[in-house]
């Protein structure tokens, strides 16, 4: 995984969460860039998202996100996490934990169109 647009950070903390990101991979020399990309996502149980996509290391992506949930005490998603079946679908799904301070609280699965350039959607989501 080389990008991914199914993380989140807790909706107001964005920019913040980002920038900070942004400037510890500069910092410690990860191959990692993340932005927003004004979509926000809606959940039941855990409130809203923005969603951010990144582009880099995929083991830089999922340690920067666990840090900066510990650092703000805010929550996160972190996405990318593929279905094991092997069957072609007309809808594209993932899968994603919700982090709060470094502890997986919950879980979410995703689904968009697999063709076009349909955001994300909320199908599934449970508490741990």
């Amino acid at each position: 995984m080389r990008d991914s647009e199914s993380f989140g950070v807790e909706a107001g903390r964005g920019e913040e969460v980002v920038g900070w990101m942004n400037e510890q991979a500069r910092r410690r020399g990860y191959k990692f860039e993340a932005r927003l990309y004004g979509h926000e996502l809606r959940t039941e149980n855990f409130g809203s998202f923005e969603m951010f996509s990144w582009v880099g290391d995929a083991g830089s992506a999922r340690s920067l996100t666990t840090r900066a949930s510990k650092r703000f005490k805010a929550r996160v998603i972190e996405g990318g996490y593929k279905p094991a079946e092997r069957v072609i679908r007309v809808r594209r799904s993932e899968y994603g934990m919700v982090k709060r301070g470094g502890k997986v609280i919950g879980h979410v699965e995703f689904e968009a169109a697999r063709f076009g350039r349909q955001k994300w959607s909320v199908k599934a989501e449970e508490r741990r």
